[in-house]
């Protein structure tokens, strides 16, 4: 008998694997440039600003603000279907860097722009995946 494959489980790399095991533990990891000094997130091997590979880990802060969202009421794909309806959205970060997540803890009307949010995770079987929620 086949799995049902799990889109909620991030597939890890050599790369990567830093920035999860960290999510594993509580902390949200965002990458920062030693040339420019921005941040970016989605973790890279280098700036997506100005290119330099001089970029290092850094813990951010977890804390966010509400760019836009969108109210996902269908979705097949497992597990998803079992949340709907969920709240997919962007949050900028204190630190700087705009991220792609979802917000949990919170009823849709609820939700407003520039709200302040706090990361938590969720566990994705053995992985940690960055959510946020009201402050």
């Amino acid at each position: 008998m086949t799995a049902t494959p799990r889109y909620d489980i991030p597939e890890t790399d050599a790369f990567t694997r830093t920035y999860w095991h960290a999510a594993e533990q509580g902390r949200l990891l965002i990458r920062r440039c030693a040339d420019c000094g921005r941040a970016h997130h989605y973790p890279r091997e280098f700036c997506p600003r100005c290119w330099s590979e001089n970029v290092t880990w850094e813990t951010a802060s977890g804390r966010a603000t509400l760019y836009t969202w969108s109210v996902v009421h269908r979705n097949d794909l497992p597990p998803f279907g079992e949340r709907v309806p969920y709240f997919a959205a962007v949050v900028d970060l204190v630190e700087g860097p705009r991220m792609m997540t979802e917000i949990v803890q919170c009823e849709a009307a609820g939700l407003r722009a520039g709200m302040a949010l706090e990361v938590t995770f969720r566990d994705g079987v053995g992985v940690g995946v960055p959510v946020f929620r009201p402050l």
